[in-house]
C-alpha cells in the first residue's frame, strides 16, 4: 500500500461510497448545566451508507491523497486551508471497504493531510463526523483531536431521535 497525492484533473467529481456500522452513538442532550454528553449502546445496530465525490467545487484549492493497493485506490482524504480564520480543514478521510480499516491506513492518510497542515501554517485542524460513528471519533481522539463542538440539528430536524448530529473536532497544531 502506499500513499500518495491525488492528482486534482484526474480524481475531480470521482464518486465514492462506504458503510458506517456502529453498536453505539454519542447521546447529547440539554440539562440544567448546558448539556449531558456521554456514550450509548444501541437497541440496534446503526448503520449508514455514505455517497461522495471527491474534490467538490466548495473546496477551497484543495490538497488529497490516496491510499493504493497496485493501482486501485482503496482510501483517500482531503483537506483545505480555511483562510479566514487559519484552521485547516480535513473535509474528507475515508477508507472505503470496511475489511481494509483497522489496518493502519487511515493513520498514514492522516499523517499526510497533517503535513500539509503543518505546511500550511494554520493554528488548528478541524473536521465533522457524526455522533453514530463511534470507530471515527475514537479514530480522531487517537490522533489528538478533541470534541469542539457540535449541532444537534445540521442533518434534520429528528437528528437526537435518529442518533445523526454533527460533532466538530479539532487539533491545535
Amino acid at each position: 500500500m502506499i500513499i500518495k497525492e491525488l492528482d486534482y484533473d484526474t480524481y475531480k467529481g470521482q464518486k465514492y461510497q462506504a458503510e458506517i456500522l456502529s453498536d453505539r452513538f454519542l447521546s447529547i442532550e440539554p440539562s440544567d448545566e448546558g448539556f449531558e454528553v456521554k456514550w450509548v449502546i444501541s437497541d440496534e445496530p446503526l448503520r449508514m451508507t455514505i455517497y461522495e465525490d471527491l474534490l467538490q467545487d466548495w473546496l477551497d484549492q484543495p490538497v488529497a491523497y490516496g491510499a493504493f493497493e497496485d493501482d486501485k485506490l482503496i482510501g483517500m482524504v482531503e483537506g483545505f486551508l480555511e483562510k479566514w480564520n487559519n484552521r485547516f480543514v480535513i473535509a474528507n478521510i475515508c477508507v472505503f471497504d470496511g475489511a481494509n480499516r483497522r489496518s493502519g491506513i487511515g493513520t498514514k492518510l492522516m499523517e499526510a493531510i497533517l503535513q500539509d497542515a503543518k505546511k500550511s501554517g494554520a493554528r488548528m485542524v478541524i473536521l465533522e463526523t457524526q455522533t453514530f460513528n463511534f470507530k471515527a471519533i475514537s479514530f480522531y481522539k487517537k490522533h489528538g483531536f478533541e470534541i469542539i463542538g457540535f449541532d444537534r440539528y445540521c442533518y434534520s430536524n429528528k437528528g437526537p431521535e435518529e442518533h445523526n448530529m454533527r460533532v466538530e473536532m479539532g487539533k491545535i497544531l
